[in-house]
């Protein structure tokens, strides 16, 4: 009898456990009275976040908070930079973290960065992440056909990749477009009506939260233009003047190295030609990125590469995109490209090249 009553007891004790010893939910207190429970999923200086069961997410004003109390450790950044952890509470003032050496007062301010455990995780392997994260990007692929009394093909594609850290950023691009147009029934020749292709790569170092070092190169093929390959090569430093999710403006400024390759073929009365343009400039330049809403991104960057050995030698790149989500992963993209080389060697050739593309753009991230 006395065995079955104390396995009894152990039954109930064990029932009860698991309520007696849960996680009491965290509690928040108004300067009104009222007293909200649920989990405390961010904190920041200008508000606490509550998730409840009842009514989801509530943002709470500081101003409008007594007291507050977590059950989960934080990992708070002090004004001095040092990051300490543990549970919450507010004194109406202060926040206080009870660490396991004691407790410590934080000031609420503006700048107050407070993260949960696994959003310390993520910070901290984003101070060091491998070559291969944090990738962000997309491509697009454009087809245009018309046949009949027209006999064209346009065939055009873009991709871009970007890797943007604490410390540094990534970025690289490929554009290119091909079109032929065949005999009209007019009888207009036909042929080849553009085919070039751009590339860049760059790559931004954070010297300190506003300026920052590059690095870049960008390339070209103009089979239009009789240019086989052009490449400029640049380095500098560049400064940091919006950098907000929503919206990044940097300007930069520094020197670079030009070779270009242009060739003609030969034709009936006019022999092959060959010129090499190899010359010292500047690199002066903006690239701006700004967020519409939650589903539309406009990027834009102008460069200019003026010459050191002649003042009427320069060129300009700009290059404007706009993708609008459809999907997380699918989109629609609009890109405008504008390439300038004064005075170029080929007789017969323009200075101005515009491209305007449109298409699918398929996001990815990694």
């Amino acid at each position: 009898m006395r065995i079955s009553r104390l396995l009894a007891a152990i039954l109930v004790i064990l029932s009860i456990a698991p309520v007696a010893f849960a996680d009491s939910p965290d509690t928040v207190t108004l300067k009104n009275g009222d007293h909200l429970t649920g989990t405390v999923s961010a904190i920041d200086g200008q508000q606490v976040t509550l998730t409840t069961d009842a009514a989801g997410d509530v943002k709470i004003k500081w101003s409008s908070v007594q007291a507050l109390t977590t059950q989960k450790a934080f990992y708070v950044a002090t004004p001095g930079e040092k990051t300490i952890s543990g549970s919450l509470s507010y004194n109406g003032t202060d926040l206080i973290v009870h660490t396991s050496s004691g407790d410590v007062t934080v000031p609420i301010t503006q700048t107050m960065v407070v993260r949960s455990t696994n959003q310390q995780q993520a910070y901290e392997k984003s101070l060091h992440p491998s070559l291969l994260s944090d990738w962000a990007g997309g491509a697009s692929i454009g087809l245009a056909l018309a046949r009949g009394n027209s006999d064209t093909t346009t065939f055009n594609t873009a991709f871009t990749g970007d890797r943007k850290t604490l410390s540094d950023e990534i970025k690289l691009s490929v554009s290119s477009i091909y079109a032929t147009s065949g005999i009209s029934t007019s009888g207009a020749p036909g042929g080849v009506t553009a085919d070039e292709i751009l590339a860049g790569a760059a790559y931004d170092k954070n010297i300190t939260k506003k300026f920052f070092a590059f690095a870049s190169g960008a390339f070209t093929h103009d089979a239009l233009e009789d240019l086989n390959l052009q490449g400029i090569y640049s380095g500098g430093l560049g400064w940091h003047v919006i950098n907000t999710p929503n919206t990044t403006l940097d300007l930069n400024l520094g020197m670079n190295y030009t070779r270009a390759s242009y060739g003609s073929s030969a034709s009936a009365t006019t022999p092959a030609i060959t010129v090499d343009r190899n010359f010292p400039g500047v690199t002066a330049g903006e690239a701006l990125m700004h967020k519409f809403g939650q589903s539309t991104v406009f990027t834009e960057t102008f460069t200019i590469y003026p010459t050191l050995t002649r003042i009427n030698q320069y060129s300009f790149a700009l290059n404007t995109s706009v993708v609008t989500k459809i999907k997380k992963w699918l989109g629609w993209q609009t890109t405008l490209t504008d390439n300038y080389v004064a005075n170029p060697p080929i007789a017969g050739t323009v200075p101005n090249d515009v491209v305007l593309s449109t298409g699918f753009n398929l996001a990815f991230t990694y």
